[in-house]
């Protein structure tokens, strides 16, 4: 047993054991400052409209959660400091103490859980495909034997890879670095189509250079929620993240928010999403459960 224990805090000494004694509000507190995550390219969650500050509608929640942070610890000086995350390495972030909570286009499921802890869910999505229109794609049996694409660590990667195995497309996968990657991969002619969430995929279209070149095909492969991203073990500041987004789901908050980013025009090309609320969305104001997906 002495050995075990010595094995463990060893680990502790060279991982701080964030992950396991987790206390996000006296790290704040002690350090005077709160990292939010942001995504350079997730439409219309966390995204750069141009050079400086994230916008989106998960950036929004993220503000939200940082002003009762200041209210809880009665400290309108703490300072907020931004760090750009991607697919890969948004988890390590999170579990490493680097980043305090990250609000993007994050998929809840079973074996993220492992590793951190979610907040409410605020969205669900499935995979579906981003085409060229001139290619006359229409789903997925039209990628027979061709190269699609999809990004690294992110969940599509695995759904499209398994619906290949399981239907025997014999489909070639690449991977890019983020989205905007992936989607220069069908741009350029080197992949037939992008396999991402579908709203993911509608705000590249709206804010690509010729929208009407593009369309979003394919059935949807799986239903996913979305939610923040907080180190586990935390009970305090998970209370306080889900007091946040459930309060602004009980107040019409929330519904304000979504038509803002989904139903009205966002930068940078004033183009609207003409997305209405998904009834596992609307059903989740009431329940504001943060179930993961398998």
């Amino acid at each position: 047993m002495k050995f075990s224990l010595s094995l463990a805090a060893l680990a502790c000494g060279v991982l701080a054991c964030t992950a396991a004694s987790a206390d996000t509000l006296k790290k704040i507190a002690d350090s005077g400052k709160i990292t939010l995550a942001y995504r350079e390219s997730s439409v219309p969650f966390s995204y750069l409209a141009g050079a400086g500050q994230p916008i989106g509608f998960s950036v929004d929640i993220s503000n939200a959660v940082v002003d009762a942070v200041k209210k809880q610890l009665g400290r309108n000086d703490i300072k907020v400091e931004l760090q750009a995350v991607t697919s890969q390495n948004r988890i390590p972030l999170i579990t490493n103490g680097t980043v305090d909570l990250e609000c993007g286009s994050t998929t809840n499921n079973t074996a993220r859980g492992k590793d951190v802890q979610f907040a409410i869910n605020y969205f669900y999505t499935g995979t579906r495909l981003l085409v060229k229109k001139a290619d006359g794609i229409k789903n997925y049996a039209d990628l027979a034997k061709k190269t699609v694409a999809s990004t690294t660590g992110t969940t599509n990667a695995q759904v499209i890879r398994k619906y290949n195995r399981d239907n025997n497309l014999d489909m070639d996968l690449v991977l890019g670095k983020d989205h905007n990657d992936s989607m220069l991969l069908v741009e350029s002619g080197r992949a037939a189509a992008f396999a991402m969430d579908d709203i993911l995929l509608f705000g590249l279209k709206a804010n690509a250079n010729k929208p009407g070149d593009w369309d979003v095909v394919g059935d949807s492969l799986q239903v996913e929620p979305y939610a923040c991203m907080l180190r586990k073990d935390d009970p305090q500041f998970q209370a306080l993240v889900n007091g946040v987004i459930g309060g602004m789901m009980k107040s019409g908050e929330f519904e304000k928010l979504y038509n803002k980013w989904f139903l009205s025009p966002i930068a940078p090309k004033n183009q609207s999403l003409g997305l209405p609320m998904s009834k596992e969305l609307r059903d989740n104001l009431t329940a504001q459960s943060d179930k993961p997906a398998v």
